[in-house]
């Protein structure tokens, strides 16, 4: 864990207290980072959503095929062996 030290207004400081004993949160970090974590959340879910509308637009699904399955392999490979010289 790392310490971060912010600045609050008076009312937002009373507002995270209440929230907290709302929440059941036993201290500010802890509130805090639940706060965080839900942001975090949002913003995985709009990732996520932003690429599953990518993929509905980029067109008609088509099935792969053994020399797809090929290609993608060929390129696993080089990525481990690329790796592996770094």
């Amino acid at each position: 864990m790392t310490t971060m030290n912010i600045s609050l207004p008076e009312e937002m400081k009373a507002f995270i207290e209440a929230q907290m004993s709302q929440n059941g949160c036993t201290s500010a970090s802890e509130y805090l980072c639940s706060l965080v974590r839900e942001a975090q959340r949002r913003r995985a879910r709009q990732e996520l959503k932003a690429k599953f509308r990518e993929a509905l637009e980029s067109g008609p699904a088509t099935p792969m095929t053994r020399e797809d399955w090929n290609e993608l392999e060929r390129r696993v490979w080089e990525r481990h062996q690329q790796a592996a010289q770094s």
